[in-house]
Parts: structure tokens; C-alpha cells; sequence
């Protein structure tokens, strides 16, 4: 026989959505009247576009491979298989399986499991809220620059003057980080200072809300058919750049210098911090779109096999961006490098030419001969002979320059976009980086905004009636919210939403996840619906996964986290006007508030949800006992005894076989020898009042 879902407290507080039958099994197979008609993916290779679109996003490309070059290299690639073996791929596809058997969203698929869990949907929707609202600046960053590619040169590739003299702030610190910093953001030195709108962002943004709406105007039957090209194009330009990468000088020493293994950094808490929250966020764990998107499958669909594939497409994906962006980072530095080699070549020439040094001193290289072997000739006769000359020299390494800038949008808007001006034809591959990008944002934004419309349509008829106009006002005050993003001071807010709004918000809704599956309703129990959906067992090495490796895995991430916030106060970065140069500032008091209104706020409905079905059922307890239980008028009266051979003893115990609650459970009816004898015509009624 199908389990039915977890009962309340009561047992008699049943809902129709909860009566569907719990996940999918043999009932539903002999008659069982299926759940309302809802639509449904044209075909496999649409949900697999839009799966694989949601998870592979920005992050693949600007976040893995800064980690994994801070922290180990090919270290930290098996450090992060190895989570992903045993945390990712089965939290994944518990969201799957889930999302595929109960046919809601995140909301329904949890209240399902049991009334009280409600509120990890909801809080899932608000964190998805959270993120669309900064995801999609920076898709309108990337509309900014896609717009400024269509020239030549391309405007930050040299230094603006002003009355024939070049701007010091732009000499100091050079004319892509100038033009980001300047003319694209036009920022201001700290987030106190809020400045005013800028103007071409904000239009830029308003762009990105619009192609956002338009793509989700229609659901899944418009948004689809957008990711067969936004899916598929991200691929088609890193496999573009992978081979001009690598046909780049210097191209092979980024590429080393990123996979060369640092095994010690396995002892280290805070690289395995890291690598789990990668891991969380790569997937899309915990934000409900991946329960939105399997909702629309047949329950034949084998979700088991699209959890590996989805999977392991992700992490390719991710060490396919990564050889990208080192190749070209690699050419990048080497051209940064010898041009540093250059200019102190220089100043030691002006050295020798003012006053008599020892020629001892003088390199013995070609410094005409472009090659690395130069480079290294340079660094080895600069720790020998450095000190002694003056002029201040510097060391020209490539691992500094490797180091400068790798991260989120100093990677994405100022290294990577520096290493393409010097590309031949230039304006054609930034105009391919920046589309890439475009369409990676687009195609993890449909699955944000699906995270939070499916569920909401789920369980508001209202809303579900009114699909559209609900799509269009999301898109609406997602804007207008997201206009503080287009303040002078927009970036610092960027940064405090990226590092705090999501992050501890959804590892605290995943633990939630996985102690409803795997302890609340039950491994056995999950593992059995999965059986009668897809007609074979899982291995059962998952059951101990949900039940012990991934939920201490998640509760130690959550205590990691935490305990890195109460003990190091959060920092951001600010871009300082005098010295062009980046700074390390601390959080003011008013945006530590916020940061801690953001991160209540979107953990706030999990306890509200707890406490508000308690209060629900207590109160339908208490109606059902008062207004059953006494006279009523001689409708109905008390029996003395257990033992109660009436119509309503039968009538209750057809009510327990049929909701498949065991007789000798407690009765929320008050004392256990509690029975309700009908008097006169009505009785039916019981049943009704007693299931809501």
C-alpha cells in the first residue's frame, strides 16, 4: 500500500493536497485520481537544458577557479570531487526526487511531508528574491559592457585625457580598473557615501528585468524554448576561447600554475568551508527551483540518472572555465610581466647613464627577446643584485599578477576583460565573453524566478489563476527594489547580498531538507516512494548519506559560518579615489542591521511556519472537541465505555482505514474513551468536520 504523508499532530487535520498520496507508488498506478493537471516540459531535453541552465551560472566561471587556485590547485579539485560525491549528488537528487514525485514546489513538496515544514518553502522563495534582485545587476553590468564592445578601440583599453593630460587615477591604476570603477560604476569610496542613481545602469537594469519577463511570460512554455539557446551558447564560447587560449604565450604557465596540488591545504577547516559551500551553491541547492523544475516531469522520469548527469556536466563545466580563464590570465600576466621587466630594464639604464655603478651589476640577458626565459633571467639577477642598485626596482612575478583580481567581478569585469584587449580583433572576443556571460546569468535567473512562482501558483489558486500579471509584478518590484543597486554606492550592496543574504539562509534551509527526509518522514520510507516511482530500489548507501554524511556535513558548513561571523567582523571591499587603489573596510553598524534583517528575515518563516500549524491544529482541535464533544442541542452525546457499537464508531474508524491511521493512535477528541453517538439525520457530517 502507498504511505500517506506525515499526519499533524491531530491525525485528523488532513488537507485534500495532502491526501494525494504521499510520493508516488503502486496506488497510483491502480486508479488513484492523480493531482491536478499542470503543465509539463515538450520534452526531456528541455528539462535537461533549463536543469543544467539554472546550476551552471556566474559562479562556475568566476568563483571555481579563484578557489581552486587560492587553495591548492588539483588539491583542491579532489577535495571538492570528493563533496561532491558524497554531499552534492545525493542532496541533489533528494530535490529531484522530491520535486518529480509530489509535483509542487518548494512550499507543497514540504508541507507535504508534514504541515509543519511549510516554512522551508517560503523561506527558499525569499532567498530566491534576495538573489534575483542582485543576480540580475549584474546581468545589466554585462549588458553595459556587451553595448561598449561594438567599438575600436574598445573604451577601456586606454587612459582618457583631459586637456591633453591623462587622468592620474586612471594611470595608477590602470585603464580597465579605471573604467570599471570610474565610468561603469562611477563608485564611491565607501558605502556610507550613497552618491546618486547612475543613470545607464539603472537602463541597463531595467533591460535585464525586461528580457527576464518576457523570457518567464508564459512559464516553462516560453522560458524552455529561451534555453536552448542560453544553455547550449556558454559552451559554444568557452570551447571558442579555450582554443585561442591556448594558442596564447603563457598560456601553459597559468594553466600549470593552477593545477599544481598543495596537499597540505587538506588540513586546513577553512578550505573544506569552501569547497562545501562551492559545492552548495554550484548545484542551486536549497533555493527550490531545482524541486520547481523536476515538479514538471512525468514520475517515470528517472531522476536518479539526471542527478549524476546534471552533476558531473556541472563540475566539467567548471574545470572548463577554469583552463579557460587561467590560459588566458596565463597570457595575461606574462604580458603584464614582461612589460614590468621592461620599465625597470628602463630605469636601470637611466641608473647607469646619471652616475657610475659596477657593471657587475648590469644583466647579462637579450632584453629584446620577449620569451620567459627572459623573465626568469630577470627574477633570478633581481634577488641577487636588486638591493644593491637604486631606483627601486621590483620584482616582476607572474604569480602577483596571477594573484591580482581572479575573483567575481574583479575576474569577469577587469583581468579577464584586460587580457582580451590584447587580443587580435579585441572588440569581437568581448563582445563573445560578455554575451556568454549574459545568457549564463539568464538561464540561472528563469530558475530563480521559477523557485519563487511555482510555489507560489502552487498553493494560491488566486495566484495560479493569474500566472502572468504575478510574473510581470515579480519583474516589476524586483526593479524597483533593485534600483538600490544603481546607486553610486550599488556594488558595496552588491557584495553585502552576495556574501550574506543567501548563503547562511540556505544552508540552514538545506539542513531542514535533509532532517525532513531522512528523520522526520523517513530514509526507508523516501527510498520505498522512490522505488514505486521509478520501478527500481536506489542504492541504500543513501539512506545513510541523507541520514548522517550530508546533514553533519551541512550542520558543520552552518557552524562554520557562523562562528567565522560572530568572530571576524564582516569586511567589504571599497575602491579608494586618492590611491586608486582597493581597500579592506569594515561594515558600519547600520549595515551590520541589515545584514542581520536580510538573514532573520529569510529564516523567519521556517519557525512562523512551525508555530502557526501548532497553533492551526491546536485550535481545530479544540473546535472539534468543543463542538462535537458536548450536547450540541441532543445532536450528540458521550458514550460511557471504549467499546461503542454505533454509526459513528464505524463512521470514525471508515475515516482511520481510509486515511490509513492506525486505530490505536491517540484521538485528538479529547479522553481516549471519547465517542460521538449521532442522534437524529447528519451524522455523515462528522466526516467532513473531522478532515479538513
Amino acid at each position: 500500500m502507498e504511505k500517506p504523508p506525515l499526519p499533524n499532530d491531530d491525525y485528523m487535520a488532513v488537507t485534500p493536497e495532502t491526501q494525494l498520496g504521499s510520493l508516488a507508488g503502486e496506488d497510483s498506478q491502480e486508479g488513484v485520481v492523480e493531482p491536478p493537471a499542470r503543465d509539463g516540459w515538450d520534452s526531456k531535453v528541455e528539462y535537461f537544458l533549463a536543469q543544467v541552465g539554472f546550476s551552471v551560472g556566474l559562479g562556475n566561471v568566476w568563483r571555481f577557479p579563484y578557489l581552486c587556485h587560492q587553495n591548492g590547485g588539483g588539491a583542491f579539485l579532489l577535495l571538492y570531487v570528493l563533496l561532491m560525491i558524497l554531499v552534492g549528488i545525493p542532496l541533489f537528487f533528494l530535490e529531484l526526487a522530491a520535486g518529480q514525485s509530489i509535483r509542487q514546489g518548494s512550499i507543497g513538496v514540504w508541507k507535504h511531508i508534514s504541515p509543519k515544514l511549510a516554512g522551508i518553502g517560503y523561506s527558499s522563495c525569499v532567498v530566491c528574491f534576495f538573489v534575483a534582485l542582485y543576480y540580475n545587476v549584474i546581468i545589466g553590468w554585462s549588458l553595459f559592457y556587451l553595448g561598449n564592445s561594438f567599438q575600436y578601440p574598445l573604451p577601456w583599453q586606454e587612459c582618457p585625457e583631459h586637456g591633453n593630460i591623462t587622468v592620474k587615477e586612471c594611470v595608477a591604476s590602470g585603464a580597465t580598473t579605471y573604467f570599471w570603477f570610474r565610468k561603469a560604476l562611477n563608485i564611491t569610496d565607501s558605502i556610507n557615501e550613497m552618491g546618486e542613481f547612475n543613470l545607464v545602469i539603472t537602463c541597463c537594469l531595467l533591460a535585464a528585468w525586461t528580457i527576464v519577463c518576457l523570457g518567464m511570460f508564459k512559464g516553462i512554455k516560453s522560458s524552455a524554448k529561451v534555453m536552448y539557446f542560453s544553455s547550449v551558447f556558454p559552451y559554444v564560447v568557452l570551447l571558442c576561447f579555450l582554443i585561442r587560449g591556448l594558442m596564447l604565450e603563457g598560456a601553459a604557465e597559468g594553466i600549470k600554475y593552477m593545477f599544481y596540488p598543495k596537499l597540505e591545504i587538506w588540513g586546513e577547516v577553512q578550505v573544506w568551508r569552501q569547497a562545501a559551500t562551492q559545492v552548495f551553491f554550484a548545484l542551486g541547492l536549497g533555493f527550490g527551483s531545482v524541486i520547481a523544475y523536476s515538479s514538471y516531469n512525468p514520475r517515470s522520469n528517472n531522476c536518479h540518472r539526471d542527478a549524476l548527469t546534471v552533476s558531473t556536466i556541472n563540475f566539467l563545466t567548471s574545470v572548463l572555465a577554469t583552463l579557460v580563464v587561467f590560459a588566458v590570465l596565463g597570457f595575461r600576466a606574462r604580458e603584464v610581466a614582461m612589460r614590468c621587466v621592461t620599465h625597470n630594464l628602463e630605469k636601470l639604464s637611466e641608473q647607469f647613464s646619471v652616475g657610475p655603478l659596477d657593471r657587475d651589476l648590469l644583466p647579462v640577458f637579450n632584453i629584446s627577446d620577449p620569451s620567459l626565459e627572459v623573465l626568469e633571467a630577470y627574477r633570478e639577477w633581481f634577488n641577487v643584485h636588486g638591493a644593491k642598485v637604486p631606483g627601486n626596482l621590483t620584482d616582476c612575478s607572474l604569480e602577483n599578477v596571477m594573484n591580482k583580481g581572479v575573483e567575481g567581478t574583479g575576474l569577469a569585469f577587469i583581468a579577464f576583460t584586460e587580457a582580451m584587449t590584447l587580443f587580435p580583433g579585441s572588440p569581437f572576443w568581448s563582445a563573445l565573453f560578455f554575451l556568454m556571460l549574459l545568457n549564463l546569468g539568464l538561464s540561472t535567473m528563469f530558475g530563480t524566478m521559477e523557485g519563487i512562482l511555482t510555489p507560489l501558483t502552487d498553493n494560491f489558486k488566486v495566484l495560479k489563476r493569474h500566472k502572468t500579471i504575478l510574473t510581470v509584478c515579480s519583474c516589476i518590484i524586483g526593479f524597483l527594489i533593485g534600483m538600490l543597486f544603481t546607486q553610486r554606492c550599488g556594488n558595496y550592496f552588491v557584495m553585502m547580498f552576495d556574501d550574506y543574504s543567501a548563503t547562511l539562509p540556505l544552508i540552514i534551509v538545506v539542513v531542514f531538507e535533509c532532517f525532513s527526509v531522512s528523520w522526520v518522514y523517513g530514509a526507508d520510507r523516501f527510498l520505498d516512494d522512490i522505488e514505486k516511482m521509478l520501478h527500481w530500489r536506489p542504492p541504500v548507501v543513501y539512506k545513510y548519506l541523507w541520514k548522517y554524511v550530508c546533514l553533519l556535513a551541512m550542520l558543520g558548513l552552518l557552524g562554520a559560518s557562523l562562528l567565522k561571523m560572530c568572530f571576524k567582523r564582516p569586511t567589504y571591499t571599497a575602491w579608494n579615489r586618492e590611491t586608486a587603489s582597493e581597500v579592506t573596510l569594515d561594515y558600519p553598524d547600520w549595515a551590520l542591521g541589515v545584514l542581520a534583517v536580510l538573514i532573520i528575515f529569510a529564516t523567519l518563516p521556517v519557525p512562523l511556519g512551525y508555530i502557526h500549524s501548532t497553533l492551526r491544529n491546536r485550535a481545530r482541535r479544540n473546535s472539534i472537541g468543543s463542538g462535537l464533544g458536548t450536547d450540541m442541542g441532543g445532536v450528540y452525546t458521550k458514550c460511557s465505555t471504549v467499546e461503542c457499537d454505533t454509526p459513528v464508531a464505524a463512521l470514525l474508524d471508515e475515516h482511520l482505514e481510509r486515511n490509513r491511521i492506525p486505530k490505536d493512535s491517540s484521538l485528538p477528541l479529547g479522553e481516549e474513551n471519547l465517542r460521538l453517538l449521532p442522534q437524529r439525520e447528519g451524522a455523515e457530517d462528522i466526516e467532513d468536520s473531522t478532515s479538513v
